[in-house]
């Protein structure tokens, strides 16, 4: 006896199983949060620059991450770079303020996106517009990009 299979048929069949990755598939767990809980990450990273202490900022970081800073030209990629930008950046006490967020939230991915100023402890305020996408680790939620860059029409 012969099965005839029509065209459609068969490529269906292959859509499926290459769009759910075949027989080995992982199915993703997306761990449930809400526009308060990622809007308090900025609160966490904050404080952390607070403590003045460059490797407890960092910690915000996931390992593979990227940190395009406000106050240097230079991209951050390792935990060294990193490290090094925010010891010369916390020398003028930055504290952060968030002046406009929006928040989206994915499956285990969330961006935030706006607008924040940092007043140094010499009284100088840095208005700047910043990007922040977090990714959930199984355990915490970490940093994967940070864009931060100055206000073109100045402060």
């Amino acid at each position: 006896m012969k099965i005839r299979l029509s065209k459609s048929f068969v490529v269906g069949a292959v859509l499926v199983v290459v769009i759910s990755g075949g027989a080995s598939a992982k199915t993703e767990t997306c761990h449930p949060a809400s526009k308060q809980q990622i809007a308090a990450l900025f609160d966490r990273w904050n404080d952390s620059l607070k403590t003045g202490d460059p490797e407890k900022v960092v910690a915000n970081y996931a390992p593979h991450s990227i940190l395009l800073p406000t106050v240097s030209n230079k991209p951050r990629l390792t935990v060294e770079e990193k490290a090094d930008y925010f010891r010369h950046f916390l020398e003028h006490k930055p504290v952060g303020t968030i002046e406009l967020s929006e928040i989206m939230i994915e499956c285990n991915t969330a961006i935030d996106a706006g607008l924040y100023s940092f007043k140094y402890a010499d009284g100088s305020v840095v208005r700047a517009r910043y990007t922040f996408t977090y990714e959930w680790n199984g355990h915490k939620w970490l940093i994967t990009s940070h864009h931060s860059s100055k206000m073109p029409e100045g402060n």
